[in-house]
């Protein structure tokens, strides 16, 4: 049976995710559980846990975890660290359970404006691992977008914008999910939704009507109206966060095509950004939270 001499645990709200770790840190074995947070009762985070790891011994390993296990709803709640500080902040939160040592990694918190991340702050210290002295903003697009200012290996300030929930609210549950029903994509009509949107922001609310309009009217196509409608909120949210990532250094975590949007409406404003891969950064932050923990 496999022996790992410590354990990185990414448990979002979906998904859990484990790797098997020499001392090293080389990933020895990997396996994933779709019991995510959504789906457990506090009573039952231990069990899952242990369902996970089952083909391995465990004993006298430490757990490293991050993400939502660790949120109100999760197996036990780990406080939030106050900006500014390191992305992986001094004290974990130990649930009791029995054989297995589980380290749960604290969130981060602003006072003002009022904002909390839990897991990405996981991923900005893996970038950081893997950066040395990295000056400037970091991107984490998904269902709700962080932008969040580094400077001397600190995180100073970060903003969340909901913008991928808007999305799926908007596609889903509005007279617009008649009009972008579609799997097809049109970049030119990405790029002028972005563009609008940072030129009025103020006339999002008309201009997202709009595409019903043109589709009734002028037959706009279902897959130019989904990517015009991304556009608009995407291009919404760059005008919102233009303090943080105007004439600074940016850094897009995440992989697949939402950070590649993102990646594309900067460059549209002259801000080129990196985009860099989530898993590898996410496990990079585990690993840096077990050498604090150690020491």
């Amino acid at each position: 049976m496999l022996k790992p001499d410590w354990i990185a645990v990414d448990w979002g709200t979906s998904n859990m995710r484990a790797w098997a770790m020499s001392a090293s840190g080389t990933v020895l074995d990997e396996v994933r559980s779709d019991r995510g947070m959504g789906s457990l009762k506090p009573a039952e985070f231990e069990q899952a846990l242990r369902d996970a790891i089952a083909p391995w011994d465990h004993k006298g390993a430490p757990m490293i975890a991050c993400g939502m296990v660790g949120a109100k709803q999760g197996w036990m709640e780990a406080p939030y660290a106050a900006v500014p500080c390191a992305a992986t902040p001094e004290g974990f939160t130990k649930p009791d359970a029995g054989d297995l040592d589980v380290y749960i990694i604290a969130g981060l918190k602003q006072a003002d404006p009022a904002d909390v991340m839990r897991g990405e702050e996981t991923q900005i210290a893996g970038f950081l691992s893997m950066n040395k002295n990295w000056d400037g903003v970091i991107c984490l697009p998904g269902t709700h977008t962080k932008w969040a200012h580094i400077s001397a290996d600190e995180v100073v300030s970060f903003q969340t914008y909901m913008t991928g929930d808007l999305f799926a609210a908007i596609s889903g549950n509005t007279v617009l999910k008649h009009s972008v029903n579609s799997d097809d994509w049109d970049n030119d009509a990405f790029d002028g939704g972005v563009a609008d949107a940072m030129a009025r922001p103020e006339r999002l609310a008309a201009r997202l009507f709009s595409l019903r309009a043109e589709g009734l009217l002028n037959g706009m196509q279902n897959g130019t109206a989904k990517a015009r409608l991304s556009g608009l909120l995407i291009g919404a949210e760059l005008a919102g966060a233009k303090p943080y990532w105007l004439g600074q250094q940016v850094a897009v975590i995440g992989a697949g095509g939402l950070c590649s949007l993102y990646v594309r409406a900067l460059a549209a404003q002259s801000a080129p950004a990196t985009q860099v891969k989530g898993d590898a950064i996410t496990l990079a932050g585990l690993t840096a939270a077990f050498k604090r923990l150690k020491g």
